[in-house]
């Protein structure tokens, strides 16, 4: 081999030997497209997995559900009274009402067992004749920081019921009843919807429901104070 010939291939071998240098070079600043789609992959379905866990198994979790002790059917119960609602619920001397009917309210026309209906027989046989009271689960009762005037918004304001407990009076069975595991407050007052969303105006009890109204109604702020525990105290 030529002189020349041997100088030509050292120089083609350098220029090989640079040009891999230089591939070399600017390869090591990129990471591989393989690995960052495996990255992008792992992101979203950890994004994925924490958004189920917290939207959907949580709140799963954090709730008990629990009967009521009697299936109560509002809707036949209305038909048979002259003032709805009030005809059961009574209102107490500070403006609050008395929730559920105690016993003495039921015992004139349960005294005896009516028709054929199980829980008919139950209440009787279990309560009525026993003088028991039925512990009933309350969806709309409130935490113990809360004085709330119903007086207020249904005697001044003029509101309707439905407004904020729902069409309960068409209601032919009661719903299950969920407890928060943590608070022990029913799972009404805030909310079946974890994000806050909602569809009717009963679909939660809390402070900025109670807000909105306020404000939407333009009713004096002066009436309405704010107890240190985030809960509304209305005064008459």
């Amino acid at each position: 081999m030529s002189t020349e010939d041997k100088e030509r291939n050292n120089s083609s071998e350098v220029q090989d030997q640079k040009s891999r240098t230089a591939n070399r070079d600017s390869s090591a600043g990129k990471p591989e497209s393989g690995a960052a789609a495996s990255i992008t992959l792992f992101f979203f379905l950890g994004l994925a997995a924490s958004m189920v866990l917290g939207w959907v198994i949580f709140p799963q979790l954090l709730y008990s559900q629990k009967r009521q002790p009697i299936q109560f059917n509002h809707a036949m119960h209305n038909e048979m009274v002259d003032n709805g609602c009030e005809s059961c619920h009574f209102f107490r001397e500070d403006g609050t009402y008395s929730g559920v009917p105690k016993l003495a309210q039921c015992i004139d026309c349960h005294e005896e067992v009516q028709g054929e209906s199980a829980e008919e027989e139950k209440f009787v046989t279990q309560y009525v004749q026993q003088e028991r009271e039925v512990p009933w689960l309350v969806y709309s009762r409130q935490p113990p920081c809360v004085f709330f005037s119903h007086a207020a918004h249904v005697k001044m304001g003029q509101m309707d019921c439905v407004s904020c407990h729902g069409p309960v009076g068409e209601s032919e069975t009661l719903k299950t009843y969920e407890a928060n595991r943590i608070t022990g407050i029913s799972r009404d007052i805030w909310g079946s919807n974890i994000a806050g969303f909602k569809k009717n105006s009963w679909d939660r009890m809390k402070m900025d429901d109670c807000s909105e109204c306020h404000q939407r109604e333009n009713v004096n702020q002066n009436s309405v104070q704010t107890h240190k525990g985030g809960c509304f105290v209305c005064h008459k």
